[in-house]
């Protein structure tokens, strides 16, 4: 039992540390390209495309509910909704999560999550070059040009300064 423990901790200090890497701009990163468009269904049962945010700034972030890091970025995404969605920001949260809305819709009560959440696929995971750890955000800029990717856990105020300086 203690050894399970052990075990439990070492992995998930290596999967926390592992999303703790810089920006990502290397092979298959998105950074300075067109931001793939989607058709994603929301927790209603919505078809959510990409596009209809059009001229808007958005923060579009893969998570799951089972991924600490993911968690504790939340409530930062929560608070720069909350201040910057009549500037013209779309926060889009994409669900990695397998067991999809049933898992998924109870979280977002229960964090009371005001922005779109999306129940993703591999499909989107593949058309941004590949999700390789979560959480994993992109910045996607008025015209629709990924301007930043960030693979892990990052505070709010890394979000904020970049959106600052993309929200007149």
């Amino acid at each position: 039992m203690k050894f399970r423990i052990v075990l439990i901790s070492l992995i998930l200090a290596t999967t926390f540390l592992g999303c703790m890497r810089g920006q990502q701009t290397g092979p298959g990163s998105q950074v300075n390209n067109p931001a793939p468009d989607f058709s994603l269904t929301d927790l209603n049962g919505k078809t959510v495309t990409l596009s209809q945010y059009k001229g808007k700034v958005i923060i579009l972030d893969f998570w799951a509910t089972w991924c600490p890091p993911c968690r504790s970025e939340i409530p930062h995404f929560i608070d720069l909704y909350n201040r910057y969605q009549d500037k013209g920001l779309v926060i889009i949260g994409v669900a990695l999560d397998e067991e999809g809305a049933k898992v998924v819709k109870p979280f977002v009560d229960e964090y009371k999550m005001n922005y779109p959440v999306l129940l993703g696929n591999a499909d989107i995971q593949k058309a941004y070059g590949g999700i390789q750890g979560i959480p994993t955000t992109f910045i996607i800029d008025k015209n629709g040009k990924v301007v930043d990717m960030f693979t892990g856990y990052r505070d709010e105020p890394v979000f904020e300064k970049r959106i600052q300086a993309l929200i007149p």
